[in-house]
């Protein structure tokens, strides 16, 4: 069973649960071609398409998803996502942020913010997988203290093609907030 997706709050931004109702909101970013290249699908062609994204799926059970909020506005701009990928405390975290917040600190506020709860909530490592070529959230995964543990040759077949993938790992000892 997942665990509820409790709100979370920073000094610039509103966490919550992720809602059907937000796909007209990030409609824009994920029908965006050069955002969606490293998603591990193509650019969405219609809202109807990303409501039924959001919505629920046998695909997503384990998952909890935070949409991203500037405080005092509820629209989303972003999500990071958290599914729990093995028993014992082991969970892969995943983000996207609209590009008007691209290079704002808005990305590594909203990610620091959900792994503290998933570490406060025992998790004992958290990974992430990220296509070797997308420089800015490897970048961040880094800034973030996660450590490049691996790269896994021709692991995704994309809209872009066969990718290769790299695994980053974060352990709870490791994580300062």
């Amino acid at each position: 069973m997942t665990a509820a997706t409790p709100p979370l709050a920073t000094a610039r931004l509103r966490l919550r649960a992720l809602r059907v109702d937000d796909a007209e909101a990030m409609f824009p970013s994920l029908s965006d071609p050069d955002l969606m290249t490293w998603w591990s699908r193509p650019p969405f062609d219609t809202v109807a398409e990303v409501r039924d994204y959001f919505g629920p799926r046998p695909d997503m059970e384990g998952w909890r998803c935070w949409a991203i909020t500037l405080a005092g506005d509820d629209q989303a701009i972003g999500w990071v996502a958290t599914g729990e990928k093995r028993q014992g405390g082991v969970s892969e975290i995943g983000y996207l942020l609209a590009r008007a917040h691209w290079g704002s600190g808005i990305a590594r506020e909203a990610v620091s913010a959900v792994i503290t709860q998933i570490f406060a909530e025992g998790k004992r490592r958290i990974f992430a997988d990220t296509d070797p070529e997308n420089t800015a959230s490897n970048a961040l995964l880094e800034r973030l203290g996660f450590r490049r543990e691996g790269l896994l040759r021709g692991e995704w077949e994309t809209h872009i093609g066969i990718r290769d993938s790299v695994i980053w790992g974060l352990l709870a000892t490791e994580w300062k907030d």
